[in-house]
């Protein structure tokens, strides 16, 4: 079972979490919630299309500029609030390396700590451990924070990935995070390059087997978008046969920017599959 804050999700229920960004400079959105009632309005939007995760972060992943642990809790603490008052059942998830961003959000009423940078500050896995909420422990090939990858090489990317975020994992739950709140991630594109993050999804199903819940963090990245040679804007069908492929595999969490096309797919896997069944059934039966 996954608990993350007042939801439980069985083995074969697939879970959303919705991308909103406080940035000014995202790399999808360009800052359209940067600012609060658009964010809020993207919230009510996400959760409508069947987001159970509202995944906010203050920094972009990439480079630019330089972000303060302060500047990036102004973005970010009161609007965790603000969500948590206006959707009391909504897991909230918030996107920091920071233990000090961490520590504030916690009290804000966060739930889940989605740590991109793969333990960079090890105090994260503390304040989740106190707080007693949810920690997503990522692959990023020990990469510091907003860069990217330079001829980075592995003699087999999975088993690196198996070994940090189930290393990781084991350490948060012996520091007290609640074994059933734990998730791995194998960091698509951080830390990777285009081929490492293909072979990740398509080993996938190795990740599932280690027991953890895994997230995938795949949509409209850099990969899909070397893979099909196609912009940002030009990259959802692309990321949406990537989805497919993870559920397939066993990925158990989905972090998105597009929320409804993602549950169509998931719920059209999970039917193949004999987990779902189809909404009405008509076919042949008149």
């Amino acid at each position: 079972m996954l608990r993350l804050g007042r939801r439980e999700f069985g083995d074969r229920e697939p879970v959303i979490m919705a991308i909103v960004n406080r940035t000014p400079d995202s790399f999808y959105d360009q800052g359209a919630t940067f600012l609060d009632e658009p964010a809020l309005d993207r919230v009510g939007q996400a959760v409508a299309e069947g987001a159970a995760i509202i995944d906010i972060g203050g920094v972009k992943a990439g480079p630019g500029e330089e972000v303060s642990a302060a500047e990036e809790a102004r973005r970010t603490v009161g609007f965790v609030a603000e969500v948590r008052r206006r959707f009391p059942d909504v897991v909230i998830s918030v996107d920091t390396w920071r233990h000090e961003v961490g520590e504030a959000v916690c009290e804000a009423g966060a739930d889940l700590l989605n740590d991109a940078w793969g333990g960079v500050d090890p105090e994260l896995a503390e304040v989740a451990a106190r707080h007693r909420v949810g920690l997503v422990c990522t692959h990023a090939g020990g990469a510091e924070p907003r860069t990217r990858p330079h001829r980075v090489g592995y003699p087999d990317v999975m088993a690196d990935i198996l070994r940090v975020t189930v290393g990781l994992a084991e350490r948060a739950v012996a520091l007290g995070v609640p074994r059933e709140s734990v998730l791995i991630d194998p960091g698509h594109d951080f830390g990777k390059n285009t081929r490492h993050s293909l072979e990740a999804t398509r080993r996938l199903d190795e990740m599932a087997a280690t027991g953890w819940p895994v997230l995938v963090s795949l949509s409209n990245k850099d990969f899909v978008g070397e893979t099909l040679d196609r912009p940002v804007r030009e990259r959802l069908l692309g990321t949406l046969a990537t989805t497919a492929v993870s559920a397939w595999l066993g990925a158990r969490v989905y972090r998105v920017h597009e929320v409804a096309e993602t549950r169509q797919v998931l719920d059209m896997v999970a039917s193949i599959q004999g987990h779902r069944p189809p909404t009405v059934a008509r076919r042949g039966l008149a």
